[in-house]
C-alpha cells in the first residue's frame, strides 16, 4: 500500500481543477491578450480566476491579484520589486530565520546592495519573537517579510500583530502565504503583499499569484521587461489553463475549507495519539495549538529520519534534515527553534491533505511504529 504524506511539498491536482483546465490546452487555446473573440473569451476566464483568488483571500479588488509562475517568483517580485521601486532613505529589511529559502536568499542578496537585513528569531514553539520585532521595526525599515504558515513545522504566525507594528512606522509588510492560503482563513487587510502558490492548494504547478495592495497603492518594479501585462508588474503571455486551475482550486478551497480542516483535525489527533501511545521519546516540533492540522513534524530519539524513510519506502514523507546535502546538516528551521542537533536529524515531516484517508493514516502509523522500534532495537546508541 503506497501512502502519500508529503502535502507540504505538493498536493495532487483536484480532479475538478483538471476538468476546468483541460479545454484550454487544445480546444480553447487562444492567447488571452489577442483582441478577437477567442482571445477575449480566454481573458474572461482569466479574469474569473482572478476574482476567485481575490474572493478566497478577501481582496477588495481583483486587479490586486498578479499572476506569476509560483510562490518563489511572487516572493522575489515582492521583495526586489519593493526595494527597486522605493529607493529612498529606508535601508533596513526584516524577515525571520525560518522563512522559505527563496525569501531568505532574496533578502540576503540585498546585503550586497547596502541594505541592512535583520533575521528575526523565533521562540521554541516556532512563533516569531514579537518583542524582538517591536524593538527592530522603526522608521528606517522599508519592508518586513514574515510567512503566514511555516512549511516545515506548520506553525501559524501572528500576522495581525506584526501588521500593527509595521503600520505604526509606515513599513511595508509582505507575507509568504503559500502554506496558508486555502488551509486557514487569511485576510489581505493585514498585509500589503501576499504570495500564493497553486500546487500547494490542489491546483497545478507553474502558477502562483502575488497580491499587491491598491489602496493605498503599493508600487513594484518588475523583475523583467516585456509587453506590460499584469499591470506592468509581470510581463508575458498568461498561461490560461494554469490561471483557470488556480482560480478553481481557490474556489474549491473557499467552499470546502471547513470540511477539509475537520477531516484533517481528526486525522492529526489520531496520528499524534497513536504515535505517543506506542513510542517513547518522540517529540512534536512546533506549537501544539497554533499550527495547521495538516502539517506534523516529529523527532524520534535515537533514529535518523532518513533511516525511517528507508525502512518504509511505500510511505512518502519528508526528512527533517537536508538529505540532498553532502553534509547532511539538520534543518535550519528545527535549529532555529532550538531542537537538539541529534533530534533534528531524527525528524520526519508528515503532510496530511484533502485526499488522505483514515486507512492510510492507520497503515502509516503502524509502519512508523514498526520501523522505529526495529531501528532502535539494532541501534547501539538506543
Amino acid at each position: 500500500m503506497n501512502v502519500y504524506l508529503d502535502y507540504q511539498a505538493t498536493t495532487p491536482c483536484d480532479k475538478r481543477v483538471v476538468e476546468d483546465m483541460l479545454p484550454y490546452f487544445s480546444e480553447k487555446f487562444a492567447n488571452p491578450h489577442s483582441n478577437h473573440v477567442l482571445g477575449m473569451e480566454a481573458m474572461d476566464r482569466v479574469e474569473n480566476a482572478r476574482h476567485q483568488i481575490a474572493n478566497l483571500i478577501h481582496a477588495q479588488d481583483s486587479r490586486e491579484i498578479i499572476f506569476t509562475s509560483g510562490a518563489t517568483e511572487s516572493n522575489n517580485l515582492a521583495i526586489h520589486g519593493v526595494v527597486n521601486f522605493y529607493q529612498n532613505n529606508r535601508k533596513k529589511i526584516i524577515t525571520s530565520v525560518i522563512e522559505h529559502k527563496c525569501v531568505l536568499e532574496a533578502c540576503r542578496s540585498l546585503i550586497n546592495r547596502g541594505y541592512e537585513v535583520v533575521f528575526a528569531p523565533v521562540l521554541s514553539n516556532g512563533i516569531v519573537d514579537l518583542g524582538f520585532l517591536e524593538k527592530e521595526i522603526d522608521d528606517n525599515v522599508l519592508l518586513v517579510s514574515i510567512m503566514t504558515v511555516n512549511n516545515e513545522i506548520g506553525t501559524i504566525q501572528p500576522i495581525k500583530e506584526v501588521s500593527q507594528l509595521c503600520r505604526k512606522h509606515g513599513v511595508l509588510f509582505h507575507t509568504d502565504a503559500a502554506q496558508a492560503v486555502g488551509k486557514i482563513e487569511v485576510n489581505v487587510s493585514d498585509v500589503d503583499l501576499m504570495s500564493i502558490s497553486g500546487h500547494k492548494i490542489y491546483g497545478p504547478k507553474g502558477i502562483g499569484a502575488l497580491y499587491v495592495r491598491m489602496k493605498p497603492r503599493i508600487r513594484l518594479s518588475p523583475l523583467f521587461n516585456g509587453g506590460g501585462q499584469e499591470r506592468g508588474m509581470r510581463s508575458g503571455t498568461l498561461p490560461v489553463p494554469l490561471c483557470i486551475g488556480l482560480g478553481k482550486a481557490c474556489e474549491i478551497s473557499k467552499n470546502e475549507m471547513k470540511k477539509d480542516n475537520e477531516h484533517l483535525t481528526e486525522l492529526k489527533k489520531y496520528f499524534i495519539q497513536k504515535l505517543f501511545k506506542n513510542l517513547p521519546k518522540i517529540y512534536l516540533n512546533g506549537d501544539s495549538e497554533k499550527r495547521i492540522p495538516g502539517c506534523l513534524n516529529f523527532s524520534f530519539e535515537g533514529v535518523e529520519g532518513e533511516g525511517i524513510m528507508l525502512g518504509m519506502p511505500e510511505i512518502f514523507v519528508s526528512s527533517g534534515s537536508a538529505c540532498t546535502s553532502a553534509s547532511l546538516e539538520p534543518s535550519y528551521v528545527l535549529n532555529a527553534i532550538s531542537v537538539r542537533e541529534d533530534l533534528a536529524h531524527c525528524s520526519l515531516r508528515i503532510g496530511l491533505g484533502r485526499f488522505t484517508t483514515f486507512d492510510e493514516v492507520e497503515y502509516a502509523t503502524d509502519k512508523i511504529i514498526e520501523v522505529v522500534n526495529h531501528l532502535r532495537s539494532i541501534s547501539p546508541l538506543w
